[in-house]
């Protein structure tokens, strides 16, 4: 009788390999997605079936994680980013939704204006370009015809669009940095994207008048140098950060008659939810007339980040006002800006009264940071501790260890309205 082999057992990588290889569809898009392009291209030597799946990859993603280059000549490394990224863009089969390119080593090479025109021609959504190294590229103008964007990120640029070009119809979500374009393109970018809800302006140039007509916004986070900033038709608009690298010549901007910065930046934000104001913008805020309290209150704005100079008497006063103003406030956090001395004759002592009858009813947590030791920074503490019936931390840093033993007998002499209130001294 003749003798029968024993089944053959598969070894523990063919059966590894076929597990893998017949994964669901839905369950090996989502592995790809989870990699780096670098890693979702390895991915085809595991078995024919995943030879080819990386090329429809919807998010293409190009920076310092999947683009490992190990050389020190610049121009050998700029000649492989560009083989990498026209490699996977001819390769690549299925729409691109996301398209970011971001290399520490790119440079604004002309090969980027081929892939731009590439995606334009598609439905890309998501579109991220930063460029590290050299002067501003100028976006070509095939970036102005992707209309399908909804996400749409530049970093040291130059945007000068086509006279036809009237706005990206789509487009929810906008982040421009380091960037250059003039005022009236700014003007027309913003109030064309009739959808947006997201706008970030970090550092520009050639436009300083920051005219926000966007009825859909949300979030408003800038930092840089302009002159003034006009809010229309922005009453959806519940977080602002915001920040001048510039600390002098408001006052002179304004016309004789006018109610002064703080009416006119408060008025369209009727349902503010979160206020960082940064560097010298409360100098701004505190040019013209400021008022002990705002005609309207900001009934909804619950936290509150404000850089304060205290030797600045206008400055203080333009503080009180927000706090006045601010009702339901539950989170404050003060920064002080002590390297900032008081000009000659300059009185930045405040009165009493302007301390009186302001009831924080929801206020639960201070943060104070960067004070030193002086008088007007000390009756800030005050007014808080003793008209904050709910406070339950605070937290305060001084910018230097000098005096610390004096202020904590200063605070521990202050009346807190707040039975469970407890402050806590930081070492700066």
């Amino acid at each position: 009788m003749k003798r029968r082999d024993p089944p053959k057992v598969p070894c523990k990588m063919e059966m590894d390999i076929d597990y893998i290889s017949n994964l669901p569809e839905h369950i090996t898009d989502k592995i790809l997605s989870s990699l780096s392009l670098r890693d979702a291209v390895r991915t085809s030597i595991l078995s024919k079936k995943w030879r080819y799946k990386w090329i429809s990859l919807p998010h293409l993603i190009f920076d310092n994680q999947s683009l490992l280059i190990s050389s020190q000549d610049q121009t050998l490394i700029r000649n492989k980013l560009i083989n990498i990224v026209d490699h996977v863009l001819l390769l690549h089969s299925g729409p691109i939704q996301k398209f970011k390119l971001s290399h520490r080593d790119l440079q604004g090479v002309y090969d980027i204006d081929r892939w731009i025109l590439f995606l334009s021609r598609g439905s890309v959504k998501e579109f991220i370009l930063e460029i590290w190294k050299g002067h501003r590229y100028k976006l070509p103008a095939s970036l102005y015809f992707c209309q399908k964007l909804i996400h749409l990120e530049i970093f040291n640029c130059l945007l000068k669009p086509p006279p036809t070009f009237n706005g990206f119809k789509n487009l929810k979500s906008l982040d421009l940095q380091h960037i250059t374009m003039d005022q009236d393109v700014f003007d027309n970018l913003i109030s064309s994207c009739t959808l947006i809800e997201r706008l970030t302006l970090m550092n520009f140039d050639g436009f300083s008048q920051l005219n926000i007509h966007a009825p859909y916004l949300l979030f408003f986070d800038i930092g840089g140098v302009f002159d003034d900033v006009n809010f229309e038709t922005t009453n959806n608009l519940a977080i602002v950060s915001i920040g001048l690298y510039a600390s002098a010549g408001y006052e002179q901007n304004l016309p004789l008659g006018t109610t002064g910065n703080m009416i006119k930046f408060f008025a369209p934000l009727p349902r503010i939810q979160r206020l960082e104001v940064q560097s010298f913008f409360l100098k701004y805020l505190a040019a013209g007339k400021v008022p002990e309290r705002l005609p309207t209150p900001c009934i909804e704005l619950n936290y509150l980040s404000l850089r304060i100079n205290f030797c600045d008497r206008a400055e203080s006063l333009a503080a009180l006002c927000i706090l006045r103003s601010s009702p339901n406030l539950q989170e404050l956090e003060i920064l002080a800006r002590p390297d900032e001395q008081a000009a000659e004759g300059t009185d930045a002592h405040i009165s009493e009264e302007y301390f009186h009858n302001c009831p924080f009813n929801q206020l639960q947590l201070v943060k104070i940071v960067g004070i030193s030791y002086a008088k007007q920074e000390l009756n800030f503490v005050n007014f808080l501790l003793t008209n904050s019936p709910v406070l339950e931390k605070m937290t305060i840093k001084p910018v230097s260890a000098n005096g610390g033993c004096e202020l904590l007998k200063e605070l521990l002499r202050f009346r807190r309205a707040s039975v469970l209130a407890e402050i806590i001294y930081l070492d700066p």
